[in-house]
């Protein structure tokens, strides 16, 4: 029998939890399969004798090596929390194709044309699926050239860390992660004991020499990032990079970030000439008529500090099939269907036997509850064929009882549609009395779905 503190460990090869008798199942990210022995875990440590760096008092730690610099991509600084902080490394994950090499490498010629201007800020950008030819090619179409921006096509992770020692970088861009591997590792580049090894050293580098790291990572197929988990746990930020490959749009989240809020977006029109910030991108996300269409509405959301306005459109058919559909694009599809039964049962609008397809405009995805009146509204309008008065907006979380919550940010979202010339909004309950309503723009305060609808439909067409 083995000594209780030598006994054998197990640990899973895709989040690194540990437990000390094998499971089929790992308790911490729930993959099958991949908790293996690891051999003996001793817990005989004992302090050490002297420590190089002892612990200081919290007021005399140097904050300002903690401050972002900025990378001359304002809608990139904003996800990432005002800039890249030295040493700090974000994971930028998302499909192939969509535009993630473009935009650091953009983010890389503005950051070294930036230092260039003032004082010298050397970047260097290590490309392992393309060569320095090809790079080069695109960084002369986006007018990403520099001076001060090094590239080097290289796959063999020594290498990489050699050219981080030689030209000692104020900014590091390695495209991809899943394509460096070690000679020191067994396997193939891309297989989780080689992303944990090339992240680990690239890490270990960018903590001690105070370099700020932008690693881009593949996605697989249900859009999770590849490799083992414990990449995510390991990097500062994680920015996820959205859009759908038929639009123009693109949008950056920030997953998780240790410098900074995780809701707020970035928005980029990508093109053939690269790739650019979108400082207003409301228009975007609407339809350019000049007349109003029933199963069309308006609805204000928030993402993070910023906010958008955005349409939603709906189309109910009648079928004779047992089973109606229900479609959605940009939406959340279990949203819809509550609304739909929130509107049968509340309304006892007639929707039991009807096809219902609704999308957003501008390829943009809305998960916020604020945008429930207004699917409620696009829905009503739709099945009885009645469009809603243009300049009309619409927000409010809907309730299983048919009643209407507030949301927050209601006088922001207010002035925004303000902004874009929009006269009435429909809200929930108590916006009026939390602050000034802005000039122009009529404010209707409804309790329940019923009365959204009727105020809705009574409200006179243009």
């Amino acid at each position: 029998m083995a000594a209780k503190g030598n006994r054998p460990a197990y640990r899973c090869s895709e989040c690194g939890w540990t437990t000390a008798k094998w499971v089929g199942r790992c308790g911490e990210c729930q993959a099958w399969g991949s908790v293996t022995e690891v051999g003996a875990v001793s817990t005989r440590t004992t302090a050490a004798r002297s420590v190089a760096r002892p612990a200081i008092p919290i007021g005399d730690v140097d904050a300002s090596r903690a401050e972002a610099q900025g990378t001359g991509v304002p809608e990139f600084d904003r996800v990432l929390g005002g800039g890249l902080v030295p040493g700090a490394v974000v994971l930028v994950a998302g499909e192939p194709g969509i535009g993630k090499s473009t935009l650091l490498l953009d983010v890389a010629g503005r950051a070294a044309r930036e230092g260039a201007a003032g004082q010298e800020r050397r970047v260097l950008y290590v490309s392992g699926e393309e060569s320095a030819a090809q790079v080069r090619s695109r960084a002369e179409r986006i007018e990403a050239m520099a001076r001060t921006l090094y590239l080097a096509s290289e796959t063999d992770l020594a290498t990489v860390l050699g050219q981080i020692e030689q030209i000692e970088p104020d900014l590091v861009v390695i495209d991809s992660v899943q394509t460096i591997s070690s000679a020191e590792v067994e396997g193939a580049a891309g297989n989780v004991a080689q992303v944990r090894e090339v992240a680990a050293s690239i890490i270990a580098t960018a903590k001690s020499r105070g370099i700020a790291t932008l690693l881009v990572g593949h996605v697989t197929k249900d859009g999770s990032i590849a490799g083992p988990r414990v990449l995510e746990h390991l990097v500062d930020v994680v920015v996820q990079f959205e859009g759908d490959r038929h639009s123009r749009l693109r949008l950056v989240r920030a997953v998780k970030n240790r410098y900074g809020p995780t809701d707020e977006v970035g928005c980029f029109d990508l093109s053939d000439v690269g790739i650019t910030g979108l400082a207003d991108p409301s228009g975007l996300f609407l339809s350019n008529r000049t007349v109003a269409v029933p199963g069309t509405c308006v609805t204000v959301t928030l993402e993070g500090r910023r906010p958008l306005v955005t349409e939603v459109q709906a189309l109910i058919d009648q079928t004779e099939m047992p089973n109606p559909r229900r479609a959605t694009s940009g939406l959340d599809s279990s949203r819809v269907g509550m609304i739909l039964a929130v509107l049968g049962t509340r309304a006892r609008a007639p929707i039991g036997r009807k096809d219902v397809f609704m999308s957003t405009v501008g390829g943009v995805r809305i998960t916020e509850p604020a945008a429930d009146l207004a699917l409620t509204l696009a829905l009503a309008s739709a099945l009885t064929d009645q469009a809603l008065a243009m300049g009309t907006v619409a927000f409010g979380e809907v309730g299983l009882a048919g009643e209407l919550r507030p949301v927050t940010g209601a006088h922001r979202r207010l002035a925004e549609a303000a902004r874009l010339g929009f006269t009435t909004a429909i809200v929930p309950p108590g916006v009026l009395g939390g602050g000034p309503v802005p000039d122009g723009l009529r404010v209707i305060e409804v309790a329940t779905v019923l009365e959204a609808v009727q105020v809705a439909a009574g409200v006179p067409t243009r």
